[in-house]
């Protein structure tokens, strides 16, 4: 008999990650992730799993800390990041805490991993040269620490462990003298779980082959005072494309990214992207990828500077022939895909690039052709409800992707070039799914107090029964752009968590969210909280026209700008019986001064505290603290610095003082704003079982009479 899901389940869930094709395109190697009990951690190795699934998947690597696989050019040796364990695997992008990059024959019997890097800092994002001889990565340093390197100062080798572990301890002894006290000149100084520390990720490329069974030493290619934070080969192999801020000096420099190409000789740097287009707009550019046909065309995603996070994210080519660059998706001019893209990657034969983005709820995968210029013509060519988390191209146009569905967490998929139904490659959760009770997702929708039409869904609690009216948990997504749907990987477990318990779940993709055009996506600009509740509120009355919910038994919740309007309903309204909020943003004003995106709220509002503080505040939830009647539970992570404790603190305190309504504040130490999504496992599953336990005080009643 199927049981109902449980917080604890998290530790049952896995997630893929980093697809990569060899180039023959026979197999897909990627990363399998899981949280672990016993550890309180995540483990993450490399998988391997052919193509026409005749064998069951194979472990590649048992690091724990294993991501980022990339083949060389013949499809023999892998490439890899790897973290010592107890420390922070890679993520793309990003360098790691001492992270190395290692290369795995991996066709060859008995074949080990060697490492290839011994970078000071560490290395990540490995990228083979098209003729397999090279690897570029980046790699972190200060400004002293490049001196240091360019003179040659390179240590001995230690002669023993016990210097070599006096040498660690000396180097984390300096390490914290150099930080102590922090000199801060510029913003941001503290992003994710952590202070920036001055260090900035360079390019560096290696020999992949060992000469005489001597390691081969990295050369450094740049020497900038701001991150790199892309690297892709040219086709010929002469040259590396990245992306990095055109203004090192300036705060917050990744509204400023630019293209760059990187000559492999001498590290001669060449800007691509002008600080003003063809258009007139200043444009923040970032991922470029390389045509794969030696044309020099450039792909790449970009977004205007002056709309940031209000707009949505473009898919653009740079022509080779020295043309201004021109959107293929995200503005809908020309009959483009009017959605922001999350993804994009080159089909074979470089005529078209392939691309993912979210729709109605739904991510899929779709195909657009470069050589129209005025009129890009795009087509779906992995579609229907889902998510797709990311996904992989084939030479032939096969394509491997990581899809979630309503009914099930993600697995490994592959679609034929011929377009024949997808297939899975994988079946990570089938013993789960068989001893639990998966509740099914409805969409509805409604009209908004405005006559606009809001998509949303619902989930009937496990064991329903017609006629019976049941407690309400009311879910709000964050962003405000971003866009939740039935298959959303994130919040998968959450909901049916909260369905099991016995709840109706809703949640919709109010106004703000991404998904339905760039015109919905800013339609609460200058307006958080008035455009917004009521689309969210209409949304309350229709569950309760369906008679599915007791209106004396109704909690809400979400998490970032989730946590916002979670707080600025229960300001403006009593309907709601209990509240959870998370992570939320409650005094614009402060808010400004403390997170590591400051011109964020300049940028959704038109205006900085100092121009006009008192719209801010009216537009705070701090604000109307003092009207909150519902019994509210906040939960914040103590480093959380795109949302500051601090915005927690200030909330608790004015319900606290200014009312008598019950309160409570639950503080998540070393934990940041991801909690919720990668947090330490023991502290998601407590986040989970402390909100349905503040649900159930408050909206555990017995159900009223009608």
């Amino acid at each position: 008999m199927p049981r109902p899901i449980t917080s604890e389940d998290l530790y049952r869930l896995h997630d893929i990650e980093e697809l990569q094709f060899t180039p023959d395109g026979r197999y897909i190697a990627y990363v399998r992730s899981q949280p672990q009990r016993e550890s309180n951690d995540y483990e993450r190795n490399i998988w391997l799993v052919a193509r026409d699934g005749a064998d069951p998947p194979r472990q590649l690597t048992r690091g724990g800390k294993d991501s980022q696989p990339r083949w060389s050019p013949d499809g023999g040796t892998l490439a890899f990041v790897r973290a010592a364990r107890g420390e922070r695997a890679a993520q793309p992008g990003e360098t790691g805490d001492k992270a190395q990059i290692y290369l795995l024959p991996v066709f060859v019997p008995g074949g080990e991993a060697r490492p290839l890097t011994r970078a000071q800092n560490g290395a990540a994002t490995p990228r083979w040269s098209p003729d397999g001889r090279w690897l570029a990565f980046l790699s972190p340093s200060t400004v002293e620490e490049r001196a240091e390197e360019d003179e040659g100062n390179e240590p001995a080798e230690p002669r023993d462990a016990l210097e070599r572990k006096q040498r660690a301890e000396r180097s984390q002894q300096d390490e914290r003298e150099r930080l102590d006290p922090r000199v801060i000149e510029r913003i941001p100084y503290r992003q994710g779980t952590s202070y920036l520390d001055g260090r900035s990720a360079q390019i560096y490329v290696i020999a992949s082959e060992e000469n005489d069974g001597e390691a081969a030493s990295a050369r450094r290619l740049t020497a900038s005072e701001t991150p790199y934070t892309a690297l892709e080969w040219a086709a010929d192999g002469r040259s590396l494309l990245t992306a990095r801020s055109a203004q090192p000096e300036s705060d917050e420099p990744f509204r400023t990214m630019a293209l760059y190409r990187i000559a492999l000789e001498d590290g001669q740097e060449t800007r691509l992207t002008p600080e003003t287009e063809a258009d007139g707009i200043a444009y923040s550019n970032f991922m470029p990828q390389a045509a794969p046909d030696g044309s020099g065309n450039i792909a790449y995603l970009r977004i205007p500077r002056a709309l940031s996070s209000r707009a949505n994210v473009r898919l653009a080519l740079l022509p080779a022939d020295g043309a201004p660059a021109h959107e293929l998706c995200g503005t809908g001019a020309g009959g483009a895909l009017e959605r922001s893209v999350n993804q994009c990657a080159w089909a074979a034969g470089g005529q078209s690039l392939y691309f993912s983005a979210g729709d109605r709820g739904d991510v899929g995968i779709y195909r657009v052709g470069v050589a129209a210029k005025e009129a890009a013509v795009y087509e779906q060519v992995v579609g229907g409800r889902q998510e797709v988390q990311s996904f992989a191209v084939a030479a032939d146009g096969a394509l491997a992707y990581a899809r979630s569905t309503p009914e099930a967490p993600p697995e490994l998929w592959l679609q034929e070039p011929d377009g024949s139904p997808g297939r899975p490659l994988t079946r990570l959760h089938e013993e789960f799914l068989k001893e639990v009770t998966v509740s099914e997702t409805r969409e509805l929708r409604w009209h908004s107090a405005d006559g606009t039409e809001i998509q949303g869904w619902v989930l009937l609690p496990v064991g329903y029964e017609e006629g019976q009216r049941y407690p309400l948990a009311l879910n709000i997504h964050g962003g405000p752009h971003a866009m939740w749907g039935p298959s959303a990987r994130t919040m998968w477990h959450e909901w049916q968590c909260h369905a099991a318990a016995g709840y109706v779940v809703l949640y919709c993709n109010p106004r703000g969210s991404d998904g339905y055009g760039e015109a919905f996506r800013d339609g609460a600009h200058r307006a958080w909280g008035e455009k917004d509740m009521p689309d969210v509120v209409a949304g309350v009355d229709e569950v309760l026209a369906r008679g599915w919910v007791d209106e004396g038994r109704m909690a809400i919740t979400g998490g970032s700008y989730g946590g916002f309007l979670t707080s600025w309903i229960i300001g403006h309204t009593t309907r709601f019986a209990a509240a959870v909020t998370q992570r939320g943003v409650y005094a614009l004003p402060a808010f400004v001064g403390t997170t590591d995106i400051p011109s964020f709220i300049e940028n959704e509002f038109g205006a900085w505290p100092w121009q006009d503080y008192a719209y801010l505040w009216e537009h705070s939830p701090l604000r109307y603290a003092p009207q909150i009647r519902t019994p509210t539970l906040i939960i914040h992570s103590e480093n959380d610095y795109r949302v500051p404790l601090s915005e927690a603190e200030q909330l608790f305190l004015a319900i606290r003082k200014a009312t008598d309504t019950p309160v409570r504040l639950l503080q998540f130490p070393r934990d940041g704003h991801e909690l919720s999504r990668s947090g330490e496992p023991r502290h998601r599953v407590q986040r989970l079982q402390a909100m349905l336990e503040w649900f159930d005080r408050y909206c555990k009643a017995e159900t009223s009479e009608d």
